[in-house]
């Protein structure tokens, strides 16, 4: 028999949802005791493996979150800013970890999870992958090195079902290059160009977003200046890596007090904050 902790998943039948699943009923360090849809979704009452076009797995599909949350002791939630901060405020009552990779999350929704971390551990981070966060890092250690001559665009590219734009990721590079500026991205911020703009402003960090067929995630950081280049680029071809980072974020809250974390904290690099 399995042991570990006992995980649901919300937004069973997404993209990630499904990755999330099979992944811990493959694991043998946690298992799955909820698998989360919208009511009147047409998984609802059905076994999720089943669901999903396999073997039954003996968790049936629920649109009931709490009664789901009080049998579990991880809830790793990738859907949408309304439903997370609902979700927050249940997590917190059942004392699970809440995982969190929704994105376009607003700084009050923001502020509602943080308020829930006060009751439990809470792991929140616009992307899962140990490769996407060192990236992080970089991008804000390249912009601290380099000066405004560098302009800095943050080109991200997505498959076409992606509803958000700047992705999570996306913005997160951006607030690292901010940092690294000693600047707040919300000052310099450029997104969204159409038609005549003028030129580029010294000092802004741009953004481009592409949205188009399966692109799991791409993140390029171009720092331009007169006659050079510097690319720093990330790109994730399966999203299993997303899946892989959040199970481990779940696995590694269980031994964590009430707080408010985030990947670094999880990979053991907080010092490269």
């Amino acid at each position: 028999m399995t042991q570990g902790p006992g995980i649901v998943v919300t937004g069973a039948s997404g993209r990630m949802g499904q990755t999330l699943i099979k992944l811990i009923a493959e694991s043998d360090a946690c298992h799955l005791v909820g698998a989360l849809e919208q009511t009147g979704h047409d998984w609802v009452g059905q076994d999720i493996g089943t669901a999903m076009g396999g073997q039954a797995l003996g968790v049936t599909v629920t649109d009931d979150a709490l009664e789901a949350f009080v049998k579990a002791q991880a809830v790793i939630d990738f859907t949408a800013p309304a439903a997370t901060v609902a979700f927050s405020e249940l997590t917190a009552q059942a004392k699970a970890v809440h995982v969190i990779g929704t994105t376009g999350m607003t700084g009050e929704d923001i502020a509602k999870v943080d308020a829930a971390a006060r009751h439990t551990a809470v792991v929140r981070a616009g992307n899962m992958s140990l490769g996407v966060n060192l990236l992080t890092q970089l991008t804000k250690k390249v912009a601290a090195a380099l000066d405004e001559d560098f302009d800095i665009e943050v080109i991200e590219a997505h498959h076409k079902h992606k509803v958000d734009a700047p992705s999570g990721t996306a913005l997160m590079l951006g607030e690292a290059a901010a940092d690294g500026r000693g600047v707040a991205l919300s000052d310099v911020r450029d997104s969204g160009r159409d038609g005549i703009t003028g030129a580029r402003k010294r000092g802004d960090i741009g953004f481009t977003a592409i949205r188009g067929g399966d692109i799991v995630g791409e993140h390029d950081v171009l720092f331009a200046a007169d006659g050079e280049r510097i690319t720093l680029r990330h790109v994730a071809s399966d999203r299993s890596v997303f899946a892989r980072g959040a199970l481990k974020a779940a696995l590694w809250g269980q031994s964590q007090g009430p707080g408010a974390y985030d990947m670094l904290d999880v990979l053991g690099l907080s010092d490269w904050r």
